[in-house]
């Protein structure tokens, strides 16, 4: 055990543990994701975890949250030997997660979201009655205000999250794990969260917050708990640290964490987009009369909460939704409907398209790494053996040659893409896309789960594109990165773009307020 934790340990009689694992090991066939790891979080305090993907994160806290059970090692829960077998044991425990992907029933209610498996009996008006009454005084003393008669699907992403975090509180949980929570928030919905956590600390439950955002990590946490490959490398007090030491352990050499870019040399317009219009499988209009233009050489960034239309633009302008408007790509008019407008008929005009949601879009998880390297570009001549074959063996090479390049971990082609974290697989779609040239790049959160050194590495592939002439979409729901990767940044709300800024000139908060739905702020000059 660490430094750090043995003096914890001395102390533990007049402040013990809330947890404490011993010697945890776990290992998926040859891969070892965790090695003798020990862990203690001191009760009442803010404890961060990071590392890179792979790094066995989400597989220590899956074992404490009951989805693993360790191959070996203890867990000790407030002093107490516990085997925890499956997630009710952990809730029973008084262990509540909250999951980057929230878990909830879109079209139930608040109370029925919060009650959902800890109803008190057959009549759920028992069960209500109680949730309601218990919600007012969580809500009250956590600053956690929610209807509680509202549909969850009515809900911003921000109130969602937390009934997710009232869920854990009504199942009396004392100890929280938070895995990615500021992924889907405004900045003052981040603040927010910050202060509910705060709070929570306050009352003397301990949170366990799992983010990839060192700022996040020196604002918010007591103490943080590094690892790397597997293992746990170091521990230390966050006042006692800075970013860069975190970094510097994370990945075990010393990283660039702000973008090195030149001054933009933009170019002919490489994309116009004219009054674009969406309609969902509802009916319901996603996108209202978009318009923009990317030239060659720059980045186009677009700022904006999750669900507010940034989805949808990346997918028509990719040829996987049906579009009105008018668009060109180099001067020639792209069909926005009907034939030629499909992904195929995209690639071949030159765009290239890393997709926001990779289980569902960029990848087919049973496949293997390098069958998904070759999606939608496996009739490319370098890949043909004959008129009826593929060649297998190209093709193999050619992703031996994009793992290393990337640093794809396992390097293992035959490896199924399931098989692989899921910064691990971001970084096979984003290597398949960039790799191929493309006049203009789609690129829809690039970074999504991915460790320090991989963003670094994305960040300088996304700019030595740019500087070579190449025209970037930018969609990414971190602030921090279409701040210092755009050359202009273009806000959208509720399907439209509210205003275009000079990165620059603004600041945070100015796009946090046109995030919002506010328009008017001016103190960012008009890109």
């Amino acid at each position: 055990m660490d430094a750090l934790a043995k003096n914890m340990g001395r102390r533990a009689t007049a402040a013990p543990f809330s947890i404490e694992l011993k010697g945890i090991s776990k290992a998926f066939g040859p891969v070892q994701a965790n090695k003798d790891i020990n862990f203690a979080v001191p009760k009442g305090t803010i404890h961060g975890i990071i590392g890179e993907n792979g790094a066995g994160k989400s597989t220590l806290m899956s074992i404490l949250y009951g989805f693993y059970k360790a191959d070996s090692g203890q867990i000790f829960v407030n002093g107490q030997l516990t085997t925890i077998p499956d997630s009710q044991s952990a809730i029973r425990a008084g262990i509540g997660m909250v999951f980057q992907h929230f878990k909830l029933v879109q079209n139930f209610t608040v109370l029925e979201n919060i009650i959902l498996g800890a109803e008190d009996g057959a009549l759920l008006n028992t069960s209500l009655s109680k949730a309601r009454r218990v919600l007012r005084e969580l809500a009250q003393e956590y600053e956690l205000d929610v209807d509680p008669d509202a549909l969850v699907e009515d809900l911003s992403v921000g109130h969602q999250q937390r009934v997710e975090i009232l869920k854990a509180l009504y199942r009396q949980a004392d100890i929280l794990i938070l895995d990615e929570p500021t992924g889907v928030l405004t900045p003052d919905e981040a603040d927010h969260l910050f202060r509910i956590l705060k709070g929570l600390k306050d009352q003397g439950k301990t949170v366990i917050l799992i983010t990839h955002k060192l700022r996040e990590i020196m604002e918010a946490t007591d103490n943080v708990s590094v690892m790397r490959r597997g293992t746990m490398v170091a521990t230390v007090k966050t006042a006692e640290t800075s970013p860069e030491a975190l970094a510097e352990l994370m990945v075990g050499r010393k990283v660039l964490l702000e973008v090195d870019k030149g001054t933009p040399n933009p170019g002919k317009v490489v994309l116009s987009v004219e009054n674009l219009r969406v309609r969902d499988e509802h009916g319901v209009e996603r996108l209202k009369g978009i318009s923009l233009e990317i030239r060659a050489g720059e980045i186009l960034g677009i700022a904006g909460v999750a669900g507010n239309g940034q989805s949808e633009l990346l997918a028509a302008l990719g040829g996987m939704m049906w579009a009105t408007g008018r668009v060109t790509l180099n001067g020639a008019e792209l069909p926005l409907s009907g034939a030629g407008s499909d992904g195929q008929s995209r690639r071949a005009a030159g765009i290239a398209h890393v997709p926001e949601d990779r289980h569902h879009h960029g990848l087919i998880l049973d496949f293997s790494a390098w069958e998904n390297m070759a999606f939608g570009y496996h009739n490319a001549p370098q890949y043909q053996k004959n008129a009826l074959f593929m060649d297998n063996d190209a093709l193999i090479a050619d992703t031996e040659h994009k793992m290393a390049e990337y640093d794809v971990r396992p390097p293992i082609p035959s490896l199924a893409a399931k098989s692989f974290s899921g910064g691990n697989q971001q970084k096979i779609v984003v290597a398949r896309e960039m790799e191929r040239n493309p006049d203009l790049l789609l690129i829809g959160q690039p970074t999504r789960g991915v460790d320090i050194g991989a963003i670094e590495f994305i960040h300088k592939q996304i700019i030595a594109l740019r500087d070579a002439g190449k025209a970037i979409l930018l969609v990414s729901v971190e602030l921090d990165e279409i701040m210092s990767l755009s050359d202009r940044i273009a806000v959208m709300f509720d399907g439209q773009i509210m205003g275009l800024r000079d990165p620059a000139t603004t600041n945070e908060r100015e796009l946090g307020l046109l995030m919002a739905g506010v328009a008017g702020s001016s103190s960012g000059a008009a890109a």
